[in-house]
């Protein structure tokens, strides 16, 4: 209702009411048309003298006026409605998608792309099913059943008239009664297909990985047997369809035959016309098409109303992070960053951040480092507020991240992400996305800041060369490079750096670690590191493990210590001479002849 009644817009309300008075005017027609063909066939006598061939004509020209007239109000009415309608349908669709996009990231790392997609599609759908059907067909067919019951009454019986109510009560009970029994199947058909729409979707964005693994067979097998699932329900419900179409048939046809029969017993006795007689079949005909539409009307308000059923729940999931009423938004005066006493959990059971405190001073730049677990990346999702801490406080400028919008909050954060992740369109608006409405100078001079203005001249589209899904035509180093020209375009107070470069080569981590080295200049960073090598010019290294800050200080002062980070340094420092080591001697012609010569 609040769709189809919309609050704030007057200009769509009046095109309902407009609507239903249309509609109304289109049933008056459809229902007098069938006495007007009767009083036409009583004007037309036995014998060509005593028909008035005037009247006739005049009857002929109302019937066929009244057939125009009905079926121009329906036109009307679908006419001045359709802007209701697409805009329910648009209204409903964004909602939905504005409410993902609110959701936590705890929920979208659950989710399922493609099931979520087919949800969306198919509960819009519904909504446009659900509008057009319920207020066009239904109450059409209610409105059209009284004055049809009232024309019988009056110009027959009631016993016709009692009749015809009784065939539309038994039409309208079996058809409730079958689409509620085929309602299991188009649940089951639902389920199906977004499995296997789910399980297509995540193949082919793994398209990489099932050729590497040669799972090609294995892929086809799970989406064969979703496939076959869907088959089989279908099957269910096209031979409860059949069963439901024969029953209504059967069912009109004696409610036309007690019909016919009464009003023929009714001129055998002289009570009845013979176009009174015509009249009554021809209301049962013309009564035929909005009950058997009824049936198609139920069943697909029925399937849309399921269709919907996974939308609303969508809808109405509700959000585990929000604003506070009334929170006011993020005042930045240098963007200090203070971690206070932090602890945090993803489950009960496993604590992932014990109490952690550390500060980030305004224009300063801070890096943690640790082994895998230790709950770095945790840090960069608290301080983004894609989950609430347990208890502490994290604070930007001595306010809690809790108490102003999250809006204002993510507005002063640059990010660079180890995986960087980019939209399926050009190099261009992969940069721009940095800030919306950036100029094409401003984009290209954050791609030259970003040193990669070079490799996009290369390209044979230049800015508009397109990137590909997640950004796969490009290299690891060049999306952390579009990734870095985002965030200077953003141009942010604050900036966060999550592993930007422990998935690059060593030559590639140089390159962008210059680049990034520039862009931190004057602003407040948090480095998260695994490569100590990123991190020595740091003004503070903070060593994380099992969630706990073991060691911190300067590059020199840890190494000094010759704790963890120093042993963590040496590590590193072993593996990278060894690799070094085996570069040489890969490219050594003594060492590649003398394994040609053993091959």
């Amino acid at each position: 209702m609040p769709y189809l009644w919309p609050k704030g817009r007057p200009d769509l309300r009046v095109r309902v009411f407009v609507s239903i008075l249309f509609l109304v005017l289109a049933t008056g027609f459809t229902s007098v048309s069938p006495l007007i063909y009767g009083w036409t066939v009583d004007r037309l006598r036995p014998t060509p003298e005593n028909i008035a061939i005037g009247t006739v004509m005049s009857l002929i020209a109302a019937y066929a006026v009244s057939r125009i007239l009905l079926q121009a109000f329906a036109q009307l009415r679908d006419g001045v409605f359709a802007q209701v309608q697409y805009y329910a349908m648009r209204e409903v669709a964004v909602q939905t998608f504005t409410h993902v996009h609110t959701l936590s990231l705890r929920y979208h790392l659950e989710r399922k792309t493609g099931g979520l997609s087919r949800v969306i599609e198919r509960g819009t759908k519904g909504i446009d099913t659900l509008l057009s059907f319920a207020l066009f067909s239904i109450f059409p067919t209610i409105l059209l059943m009284i004055f049809y019951a009232g024309i019988l009454l009056v110009e027959l019986n009631v016993w016709v008239a009692l009749s015809t109510i009784a065939m539309v009560v038994a039409y309208t009970w079996f058809t409730f009664w079958i689409t509620r029994w085929r309602i299991q199947f188009r649940r089951e058909m639902n389920q199906s297909d977004t499995d296997a729409n789910t399980k297509a979707v995540d193949s082919l964005l793994n398209f990489e990985t099932v050729k590497y693994f040669n799972n090609e067979k294995h892929e086809a097998r799970r989406f064969d047997v979703s496939m076959e699932k869907y088959a089989g329900a279908s099957i269910q419900s096209q031979i409860s369809l059949s069963i439901l179409n024969t029953g209504q048939a059967a069912i009109m046809a004696v409610g036309l035959g007690a019909v016919m029969g009464l009003t023929a017993w009714g001129m055998a006795h002289g009570h009845f016309s013979i176009g009174l007689f015509v009249a009554g079949n021809a209301i049962l005909i013309q009564l035929y098409q909005p009950l058997n539409l009824l049936g198609t009307v139920y069943r697909e308000i029925t399937q849309g109303l399921v269709d919907m059923e996974a939308m609303f729940r969508l809808l109405h999931q509700p959000r585990e992070v929000t604003d506070k009423p009334g929170a006011p938004p993020l005042m930045v005066r240098g963007g200090e960053i203070k971690f206070d006493n932090v602890v945090f959990s993803y489950d009960p059971e496993r604590i992932v951040l014990k109490g952690i405190s550390f500060t980030v001073p305004a224009g300063k730049t801070v890096a943690v480092v640790g082994p895998s677990g230790a709950g770095k990346s945790t840090i960069s999702r608290i301080l983004y507020r894609f989950y609430d801490i347990k208890s502490g406080a994290v604070t930007i400028d001595g306010q809690d991240i809790r108490d102003i919008t999250q809006e204002s909050l993510r507005s002063v954060i640059g990010i660079v992400p180890q995986d960087t992740v980019l939209f399926n369109d050009t190099v261009r608006y992969n940069i721009a996305y940095g800030r919306i409405g950036a100029s094409e100078a401003e984009v290209r001079e954050a791609a030259s800041l970003a040193q990669i203005d070079k490799f996009i001249a290369e390209l044979p589209r230049g800015y508009d060369a397109m990137v590909g899904e997640r950004g796969l035509k490009l290299s690891g180093g060049e999306k952390q490079r579009v990734a870095i020209a985002r965030t200077i375009l953003k141009n942010p107070p604050i900036l966060l750096l999550d592993e930007a470069t422990s998935a690059l080569d060593t030559g590639t981590e140089r390159e962008i670690q210059s680049a990034l080295n520039e862009v931190s200049q004057g602003r407040t960073t948090l480095v998260i590191a695994h490569r100590l090598s990123t991190v020595i010019d740091a003004d503070e290294i903070l060593v994380l493990d099992h969630g706990q800050i073991i060691e911190r200080g300067r590059h020199g002062e840890l190494l000094a210590l010759g704790g963890h980070y120093a042993s963590m340094w040496n590590k590193q420092r072993e593996a990278a001479a060894a690799r070094e080591k085996l570069k040489e001697v890969e490219n050594d012609p003594d060492v590649i002849a003398g394994l040609a010569r053993a091959t």
